[in-house]
């Protein structure tokens, strides 16, 4: 069976998850704005865009490695970036009961959380398990077989997310590092990314066909790039407002004491 028939017969299976993941956010952020509580647009909209994107790299990705690598950019790579900016954590928290919202605050402060959280565990899960990938007989078997990539596929989606929640997530996170060591584990990652798609050009997997390889690896490479400098250009603004905010506040009992009179 072609690739590009699997994925067709996984429509029906499809259909449910990605409209229960677009009803139940949309309908999340209609009850805010119905209890007269702003959600801004932008994030209904990146979270339809991350879902509506998952869906069509997994039906419409075409056959060979080359669109294998296109599929795995997308849903582990774009699409996680539009879903964490969506914020579904805080939305959740916030439309939740408060019984099954403080469960999901006391998960988030756990201890696992806090371990799979952090950007080095997120990183070593979604760009070490590239290499593992790429430089096992993995690849073949998800080549030739379509539930295992599917499952594949689940893994970049999982892993993806939980590295740009860790990088930037705008979601509650108790246990986030600063700012500093976030941008270090994605340079590092970025070069982990990049060396990964220079060795794949130099050296193409076995059994796949040099040319396409070459194809895969400059996909990976240039597609990836794109992406970190996304990132790094988000983190970067949310350190910069978060030294802003910190300013002000430190500037706001200043400007009162000069305020009193003598």
């Amino acid at each position: 069976m072609g690739h590009a028939h699997a994925a067709a017969s996984l429509l029906p299976v499809l259909a449910l998850p990605v409209l229960a993941a677009l009803a139940g956010y949309a309908g999340a952020a209609a009850g805010e704005r119905g209890r007269g509580r702003r959600w801004p647009w932008a994030r209904t909209l990146s979270w339809t865009a991350g879902v509506l994107l998952v869906a069509a790299a997994v039906v419409l990705v075409p056959d060979g490695f080359a669109g294998h690598m296109a599929a795995h950019l997308l849903v582990g790579m774009v699409a996680p970036l539009l879903l964490v900016l969506a914020a579904p954590v805080t939305l959740a928290l916030r439309t939740l009961d408060v019984v099954r919202a403080r469960q999901l605050s006391r998960l988030l402060r756990s201890r696992p959380a806090q371990v799979l959280g952090h950007p080095v565990t997120a990183a070593l899960l979604s760009v070490g398990s590239l290499v593992l990938l790429y430089r096992t007989p993995l690849l073949g078997r998800m080549l030739t077989d379509p539930a295992v990539h599917a499952l594949v596929l689940v893994h970049v989606l999982a892993s993806g997310c939980l590295l740009t929640a860790a990088l930037v997530g705008p979601d509650p996170a108790p246990h986030r590092p600063g700012p500093r060591v976030r941008l270090l584990v994605l340079l590092l990652a970025t070069g982990v990314h990049g060396a990964l798609a220079t060795d794949l050009y130099a050296v193409p997997p076995a059994g796949v066909p040099a040319a396409e390889a070459r194809e895969a690896a400059l996909l990976m490479a240039y597609g990836g790039d794109v992406v970190h400098v996304a990132l790094a250009v988000v983190l970067c603004g949310q350190w910069y407002r978060a030294v802003g905010r910190r300013r002000a506040r430190a500037a706001g009992p200043a400007r009162a004491g000069r305020a009193l009179p003598a």
